[in-house]
């Protein structure tokens, strides 16, 4: 009798591409922001280290990676990355990929292996044996940031300081609408980072116009206005179960008159009312260790609660 063969590790190349998107769409962990097209948009800034896993010939997961030197991470560009399987993924298959990926690590150079695993809320069937793999390794936790999520069907009463915002900005009549003005938002945006915290964001308006161009049915910006004036807006990032809002801001005005609860209002009631998660983002710095205690409660505030991003840290040795 034949015996099986190991896990077989394959570094990305071109020529996959078509391989590597199919097995995203049918995998039960993947987003869009994992086709090459995504991956690839600030590949100046990134080395591509993207790995694919084969068993017996059968293509059975990939990982989104990028190296820095000795550190492979997956991946730098991304909010998480981990390794991305399909429904015939089992534990002792990932056992076994994780034994090929050390390997092959140790065997390219490769000394620290940060893995961004993909939060629950991402998966479409249970997803979490990578974190078992991880733990088997002797992998540590490395860093935990913390998002705030509402979950279909289940959200909590609005705070009465959310209540008064809804009825001031509907009092004075402000509307929401989808807009192709990425330009504009991101202006908005850049100006209260900068402000806030004296950062811009990770995106340029250019880019954003790219991925959006890519991306139409998941890159989606929502803008609250006042007759013609943008007063704030959100630009969500839509996968099969999660509405994510990747950058939310509002003016002056448009914080006095509440304008972002009515927006979240909108897209919560209406737009993604059957989604089954709507995800604020992050309210940590510090690689999760200090909370932004104004920006947690304004987020639960609203009903969210909590959903861990997790890093993990695998030394593979000298």
């Amino acid at each position: 009798m034949r015996s099986e063969s190991p896990v077989r590790v394959d570094l990305y190349a071109p020529k996959y591409k078509a391989q590597w998107d199919e097995f995203v769409r049918q995998s039960k962990n993947g987003v869009f922001l994992f086709f090459r097209d995504y991956l690839e948009y600030h590949s100046d800034r990134f080395q591509d280290h993207s790995l694919m896993f084969f068993k017996d010939d059968r293509l059975v997961a990939l990982m989104p990676a990028n190296l820095n030197g000795k550190v492979l991470a997956s991946h730098g560009g991304l909010t998480f990355g981990g390794i991305i399987s399909d429904r015939r993924m089992t534990t002792p298959l990932m056992l076994e990929l994780f034994r090929a990926l050390v390997d092959d690590l140790r065997g390219r150079g490769v000394r620290i292996l940060v893995y961004k695993a993909v939060p629950h809320i991402y998966h479409l069937l249970p997803a979490e044996e990578d974190l078992y793999a991880l733990f088997v390794n002797n992998a540590r936790l490395l860093r935990r940031d913390l998002s705030s999520t509402f979950a279909a069907g289940q959200r909590l009463p609005l705070a009465r300081n959310r209540r008064r915002a809804l009825d001031r900005a509907r009092a004075h009549g402000v509307k929401v609408a989808r807009s192709q003005e990425f330009g504009r938002f991101m202006a908005i945006a850049e100006a209260r980072l900068m402000e806030r915290h004296g950062v811009r964001p990770v995106h340029t308006p250019a880019e954003m116009e790219l991925l959006a161009g890519r991306f139409p049915e998941n890159i989606k910006l929502f803008a609250v206005s006042l007759h013609d004036e943008m007063l704030g807006g959100v630009i969500i990032y839509e996968s099969r179960n999660v509405a994510h809002g990747q950058y939310r801001h509002a003016t002056e005005k448009g914080m006095g008159l509440g304008a972002l609860d009515f927006l979240m209002e909108f897209l919560l009631n209406d737009v993604y009312r059957d989604k089954p998660y709507f995800d604020f983002g992050i309210s940590t710095v510090d690689e999760g260790r200090t909370l932004n205690s104004q920006l947690i409660r304004n987020k639960e505030g609203c009903g969210a609660r909590a959903t861990v991003y997790d890093f993990y840290e695998l030394a593979l040795g000298d």
